[in-house]
């Protein structure tokens, strides 16, 4: 007969010195139109391994607490970007976000990214952000006709924008922009991010078109080099540099 044995959430509960497990408290700013035109904060206390990640901890709240907390996240691997959101005033995703490391000893706070209107408590409208996006025309452009083979690309070539492939379009960095919560038209760091990635690519033929783009009142001239967007980059991404070597190829159009 085999012999029963608790598992790591019986022991915590049952008070065992080696469980791993806290009791942490969620603070959650909430907001459903069809209940309320206000939002408001919402406390959770879950019991939970300090070394899981904040997405862990939304998960356990959905699915045993209260089913209707509404948020995105579709890898929970930092790949897709989809749960941006502010953790403890800043902004993270929650699938890379170590509960350990944002000090659980206190109320964790969770609210949606800025700058961009709320839907439902995490969920924002990301229309406006992929809109800019498009506009900056963030694919390669070529004349002529369809090459035979592939168009070669030298290693030094490729590594003057690989620091700008890396950007997930989570809108950290947009949302972190005190010049685009003042001012929802300008283009933001993600935008000029993805057309700096275009821009330097020597196998692209239309730079010209997207620094004019670029140099209109709502673009890259209204940066006001911050650092918030680069602080913000979960990808690690240099994005007030990019921004500045925009600038600098519109003054110079050497790119």
């Amino acid at each position: 007969m085999a012999t029963p044995t608790l598992d790591k959430t019986d022991k915590a509960e049952a008070g065992f010195a080696d469980s791993p497990y806290i009791t942490a408290t969620f603070r959650i700013r909430r907001f459903n139109p069809e209940v309320s035109d206000e939002a408001q904060w919402q406390d959770f206390e879950i019991l939970i391994d300090p070394k899981e990640r904040v997405l862990d901890a939304l998960h356990k709240i959905k699915w045993e607490l209260d089913g209707t907390l509404t948020f995105r996240r579709s890898c929970a691997h930092g790949i897709c970007g989809s749960d941006a959101m502010r953790i403890n005033g800043k902004n993270r995703l929650a699938c890379k976000t170590l509960i350990k490391d944002i000090n659980p000893e206190k109320p964790i706070t969770i609210e949606a990214i800025k700058g961009l209107t709320v839907l439902k408590d995490l969920v924002v409208d990301m229309d406006p952000f992929f809109q800019a996006y498009r506009d900056v025309m963030p694919f390669l452009i070529t004349k002529g006709n369809e090459p035979t083979r592939e168009r070669l690309q030298s290693p030094e070539d490729r590594e003057r924008f690989d620091d700008t492939t890396k950007c997930i379009l989570c809108a950290a960095c947009t949302s972190s922009c005190p010049v685009f919560w003042n001012d929802g038209q300008y283009f933001g760091p993600a935008a000029i991010v993805n057309a700096h990635r275009f821009i330097f690519d020597s196998r692209d033929e239309g730079g010209e078109q997207r620094l004019e783009i670029l140099n209109d009142r709502d673009g890259v001239w209204r940066c006001r080099t911050t650092f918030n967007c680069t602080d913000a980059c979960p990808r690690g991404i240099e994005v007030t540099k990019a921004i500045q070597e925009v600038k600098r190829a519109l003054i110079t159009r050497r790119f």
